[in-house]
């Protein structure tokens, strides 16, 4: 189990700046299984990514998990709350090129909406 997590967005449908205007909002409507599991294996307080999928492939900003409502295991809801903007944005091909990622499901399952992160990538991603 994961403490961090990058959950992937398009920002057409709902944006990190969607995010933060609305504060809190229900994460679900997943159906990858493997995105699946890793949203019922979140736990309150868990630390996210906010990344942008289409023309910006990039991650942009944080978040926490509030609560998870795992009661149907095909379709866990998950309360997060909206962080900050990332002081500097990271793109996909930054992330590919850094060796922290070279077995990340991230790189290695491109479609995966879900991906948990370990702290030394959460750390890269938030520049800390």
């Amino acid at each position: 189990m994961s403490e961090a997590y990058l959950l992937k967005t398009e920002p057409s449908e709902y944006s990190f700046a969607d995010l933060q205007r609305d504060r809190i909002t229900i994460w679900d409507g997943v159906s990858n299984p493997s995105a699946v599991k890793n949203l019922r294996e979140m736990t309150p307080g868990a630390r996210l990514i906010i990344y942008e999928t289409g023309e910006r492939r990039s991650a942009v900003g944080t978040a926490t998990v509030e609560s998870v409502d795992a009661s149907d295991p095909k379709n866990p809801r998950v309360k997060i709350k909206a962080g900050k903007l990332l002081a500097k944005t990271v793109t996909l091909a930054e992330i590919k090129a850094n060796k922290l990622f070279v077995d990340s499901p991230l790189v290695r399952i491109g479609r995966l909406s879900v991906v948990p992160l370990t702290s030394a990538q959460h750390k890269f991603l938030t520049g800390g």
